[in-house]
């Protein structure tokens, strides 16, 4: 069954229940549950998740690494991925065939990830090798479907994290003669410009349009940009590092590299979600930091670092809406479901996609 079709069986609606019961009420059932499967039981939870939820998370951390943990732990039958849909793929693309992956509330998506499909990509490539033959290898985000990986894979790429972009683009630069760098073009463009990459030799893929956009002679293109963003990232602008310097001129700088390269470059630092996070348990007490991400995490490090003045980048900035999606009603369901022996939401991911999407993790993770 496709995803598409999945969201369209599921209705989304809890049983009336747990609009009943009190926060107290599900957090003590959650603890039961937990109890009662012990090792069977495995909730892997993303930085970005909500405090309800992270709150009964067996371990925390991004994507990539929540879906090895969980391949790792081979007692876990049942594995409540509490992130987005591409991250729970990623971790039944690793797991073994005993292991069910399951995802608390099947909206919980990625706008990122949407904004490069399978079928859009196919055409691209098809056009691109049309006009600049076998010179151009394919690198995706791991924030992208298993589809996404898949094509990667087949096509002699490799995936990459926000934390090893700069190593994989070096690779693959030596591999061919262009990139095509899906799905977020901000992490592509700030990756290649770290490298020395002229922005005149970047150009942008628009899969609405179904075309390059680029000025100037197309032979000097290093790298083709997927025209795709993080809704949350991208929201972070030049006036809010302006507002932070002129009221807090002390106040350090850090942003996810998700977010435009304006910003990257106004910004003290940048760096993946656990380049930041090291960064503020590392700073010295007293320090004051604007940080640039996702709103949940952001609170989560205020609450952590009380030693340190620290304020989002963007003081109007809502969490990740998809993100939020997994609350302790979903996932206290999604634990009774399984005490009942009927859980719901399982993500399975094509073998076939599966094989190929491997591919290109593997490619990524042999240059770890």
């Amino acid at each position: 069954m496709s995803v598409l079709q999945t969201l369209m069986k599921n209705t989304y609606e809890l049983p009336g229940k747990y609009k009943e019961m009190s926060a107290g009420e599900m957090e003590g059932r959650v603890r039961e549950i937990k109890a009662q499967l012990g090792k069977r039981l495995f909730i892997p939870g993303h930085h970005y998740q909500k405090d309800e939820v992270i709150q009964f998370a067996d371990t925390t951390g991004d994507s990539l690494q929540l879906a090895q943990v969980s391949a790792a732990n081979g007692d876990a039958e049942y594995i409540v991925f509490c992130g987005v849909h591409f991250m729970a793929e990623t971790a039944d693309i690793l797991t073994n065939e005993n292991q069910k992956v399951i995802l608390p509330d099947m909206r919980a998506g990625c706008s990122m990830a949407d904004m490069a499909d399978i079928h859009q990509t196919e055409r691209a490539w098809e056009k691109l090798q049309h006009q600049f033959g076998d010179t151009i290898l394919p690198l995706t985000y791991v924030n992208s479907t298993a589809a996404i990986k898949s094509f990667v894979g087949k096509n002699g790429g490799a995936t990459v994290t926000s934390s090893n972009a700069h190593k994989m683009v070096e690779w693959a630069l030596e591999q061919k003669e262009r990139i095509l760098f899906l799905p977020d073009q901000h992490l592509g463009r700030n990756t290649a410009a770290d490298l020395g990459i002229a922005l005149e030799d970047m150009a942008v893929w628009d899969p609405i349009t179904n075309e390059l956009l680029f000025e100037g002679d197309a032979d000097q293109i290093k790298v083709i940009l997927w025209k795709g963003h993080c809704s949350v990232h991208e929201n972070f602008t030049l006036k809010n590092i302006a507002d932070v310097r002129e009221q807090s001129p002390e106040m350090k700088i850090i942003v996810h590299p998700e977010c435009r390269r304006e910003v990257v470059e106004a910004s003290d630092d940048n760096g993946s979600t656990k380049y930041i996070i090291e960064t503020i348990k590392k700073a010295a007490p007293g320090t004051s930091w604007a940080i640039g991400t996702e709103m949940n995490l952001v609170k989560r490090l205020i609450n952590e670092h009380t030693d340190k003045n620290i304020i989002s980048l963007n003081p109007h900035m809502c969490p990740c809406l998809t993100m939020n999606r997994i609350d302790l009603p979903h996932l206290l369901w999604s634990l009774e479901n399984i005490v009942e022996s009927k859980p719901e939401n399982i993500i399975k991911v094509d073998e076939d996609v599966a094989h190929n999407a491997v591919l290109a993790l593997d490619r990524m993770l042999a240059r770890a």
